[in-house]
């Protein structure tokens, strides 16, 4: 399934009163604007994201959106209200795609698991948005003279507050753009597709997925960013058979040896420990997750390459390794003598100074299948830092 998400960030932010457009003030070291297309182009579920800005913005855009932090990122120049800005987009959408999300860039908080709800709520029904119920006795007033009064009082129960993504079947969306080009006026594409004559239903949203429009929800965002953990540690752990007629493969350098790791890609234990204890440390998952043996892609794939995008993912987060430890169980070949070339490839892949990369190798004492020789382990240790 192909999945593409919009984020509609060609708004001015008029009530913030910046200098500049407020998708690209800074919260915690990153723009709003950065923080939210980050959160779907890392996605694992999403294939493409489009993102639509201000056609003075989208000539020019900013260095967060340049193919080399993020691939399958596209922008295009946004039109005079939100609906015409996501049609805009909606134009570019890969033919491809089978759901469409559409995130406000203003929601930089939004979880990766509010994503997947988003996506496989449109797949079941066809159209959904992320809303959280109100806490508060709802009112519905009226303006008599210079007073306000109450009109009525709603069932809270049946008050819910939008949030975006609001996630739609390709053909949903379709339907809602089409409206809107044929004179329907709404706040959002989830009304466009009412109008359609689309169900649109319910996800659970989250009360932390907050929309930031007035100085005083600025000031919020940027106490939650500076309060948050600064530094974090992760584990890593993997362990493969050795078979003849395998290369042995430990942080991307070949040592000469009888047996080789057995795997779907070059088998490289040092680094697929090392690539979990990076994700473990981002809550980003692990190995298998984002290289699984089930992908033909990874067939033979380098391990140090993987590990290169592993740390390149967690640094489109915000995160940077502050320095690794790694142990290797190995019977045999002793790899003594490769230490040093495996930490300066380590380096190179990781991008810190080799002298923040710790390598040692034990072995098991002839104890079960490593102490055997058929089979070779390794441990790792990462601490991030947020940058």
């Amino acid at each position: 399934m192909h999945v593409t998400a919009i984020i509609a960030a060609a708004g001015e932010g008029r009530r913030l009163g910046a200098a500049v457009p407020k998708q690209l003030l800074d919260i915690g070291g990153r723009s709003m604007l950065e923080r939210s297309v980050s959160a779907f182009a890392l996605h694992d579920r999403i294939d493409e994201v489009i993102v639509v800005l201000p056609p003075d913005l989208a000539a020019a855009p900013d260095a967060c959106l340049t193919p080399e932090t993020f691939a399958a990122v596209h922008v295009v120049a946004g039109g005079p209200r939100r609906q015409d800005s996501v049609a805009n987009a909606f134009d570019r959408v890969s033919p491809l795609s089978d759901v469409v999300l559409v995130h406000d860039a203003a929601r930089p908080f939004v979880s990766p698991g509010l994503i997947s709800r988003a996506i496989d709520a449109a797949v079941e029904h066809g159209a959904a948005i992320a809303a959280v119920p109100v806490r508060d006795t709802v009112k519905r007033v009226e303006a008599k003279g210079s007073d306000i009064i109450i009109a009525e009082t709603i069932p809270r129960e049946a008050v819910y507050l939008a949030q975006t993504p609001q996630a739609f079947r390709r053909d949903v969306l379709r339907a809602a753009v089409a409206a809107g080009r044929d004179g329907v006026d709404a706040t959002d594409e989830a009304m466009l597709a009412e109008r359609a004559g689309h169900r649109v239903h319910v996800v659970a949203g989250d009360a932390a997925n907050v929309k930031i429009t007035t100085p005083t929800d600025l000031e919020a965002a940027r106490r939650v960013s500076t309060s948050a953990v600064t530094s974090r540690v992760g584990t890593g752990y993997d362990l493969h058979r050795l078979v003849e007629g395998r290369p042995l493969i430990l942080g991307g350098v070949t040592i000469p040896a009888e047996r080789g790791a057995l795997g779907h890609s070059d088998a490289d234990v040092v680094c697929h420990a090392i690539i979990d204890a990076v994700l473990g440390a981002a809550c980003e998952g692990n190995v298998g997750h984002h290289y699984p043996d089930t992908d033909p892609r990874w067939k033979g794939a380098s391990s140090i390459q993987m590990l290169r995008e592993s740390t390149r993912r967690v640094g489109a987060r915000g995160l940077a390794v502050t320095n690794v430890d790694v142990t290797v169980i190995l019977e045999r070949p002793k790899i003594a003598p490769y230490l040093e070339a495996i930490r300066n490839q380590l380096s190179a892949a990781i991008a810190i100074p080799v002298d923040r990369i710790n390598v040692k190798g034990k072995t098991n004492e002839g104890v079960d299948a490593i102490g055997r020789g058929e089979a070779i382990a390794a441990h790792a240790v990462a601490l991030l830092h947020a940058q």
